[in-house]
């Protein structure tokens, strides 16, 4: 597959790895802590089938229930990268810190990955210099409406200090989580607003916004108004905008935050994890359509969709 010449960095992802299992428990877990483990599997069997619901809108194979190793399902992605005419993908998550890196470094250059531990550990800024010097990660990916303290919260100020210091990227994810909404165990979290102070602190820090902000679109663009170092990327099918007040469409979410952000702040993610779908070229399709409709220029298109990237993971481009 070819797209006229335009190369594809897929900026974010997740590895479908074996690990999953240990995520959901965790997860899981979480939920029966704070809900009750009835209301936790109502919850789990809602997001499950909103999931279900959003497959068949787009019409995609349902997920393997098989557990493949993840040496497996990493020659399966460079397959899929090749097939489909992707130059590399960044892995957002992948079963802890270590055993991304392990992942990555199957296949260093069509792979990268982020640092994704908990924000809120005791060990988290060595964490994640020991992920990024000596695991070789890129970044840091984080859930914002999951995590049980305001991401602003002071305490935190050495992880950002640390963040700095590296001079890595950071993507965190507000907004809604997944099938149903997702519960949320701080509501604050949801709102990307939340990140106001922490990103006029640290000017040097380049945070990625996923999903247009995953239902909070005028919150986001309110943020990269005022906080140059605010990015916004793409990923995932946009469902959101099904539960929006007024009338939204592709063309006018990307049109209108070109008008905020610019060319230079708006970078591409597929948001794509599981086997048999693997990489997500229906919503790669979808978004170069509506960028092509609404007259981006093609400098522009080739930052949006492989230069943005290529440089916050610093590669050569």
């Amino acid at each position: 597959m070819t797209f006229d010449g335009l190369k594809i960095l897929d900026f974010h992802a997740h590895f479908p790895t074996a690990q999953w299992v240990n995520w959901l428990s965790s997860w899981r877990k979480k939920l029966a802590e704070r809900y009750g483990i009835e209301k936790a599997q109502l919850l789990i069997d809602q997001s499950m089938q909103d999931k279900e619901d959003m497959r068949k809108l787009w019409g995609f194979a349902p997920p393997e229930s098989k557990i493949t190793s993840d040496e497996e399902q990493a020659r399966r992605w460079a397959t899929e990268l090749k097939n489909k005419g992707v130059e590399m993908v960044n892995f957002v998550t992948g079963g802890g810190n270590d055993n991304l890196s392990k992942i990555v470094g199957l296949n260093p250059e069509k792979f990268s990955g982020f640092a994704h531990h908990s924000l809120f550990s005791e060990d988290a800024s060595s964490e994640l210099e020991r992920g990024i010097r000596r695991l070789g990660l890129k970044g840091y990916k984080m859930i914002a409406s999951s995590q049980m303290k305001p991401i602003d919260d002071k305490s935190i100020y050495p992880f950002w200090e640390t963040v700095e210091k590296l001079e890595i990227p950071v993507i965190i994810h507000f907004g809604v989580l997944g099938g149903g909404g997702g519960p949320s165990l701080d509501l604050r979290n949801m709102n990307p607003l939340t990140l106001w102070e922490v990103a006029k602190m640290f000017l040097k820090i380049p945070f990625i916004i996923p999903h247009f902000g995953a239902g909070y679109l005028r919150e986001l663009l309110l943020l990269c108004w005022s906080c140059p170092n605010v990015y916004i990327d793409t990923s995932g099918s946009n469902r959101w905008m099904q539960w929006m007040p007024v009338e939204m469409n592709l063309n006018g979410v990307i049109r209108k935050t070109i008008e905020t952000v610019g060319p230079d702040r708006l970078i591409f993610g597929s948001d794509s994890s599981y086997f048999p779908r693997g990489f997500s070229t229906p919503y790669l399709m979808e978004q170069l359509r509506a960028c092509r409709e609404i007259g981006l220029a093609k400098e522009s298109i080739k930052k949006i969709f492989y230069k943005n990237a290529a440089k916050l993971l610093k590669l050569e481009n």
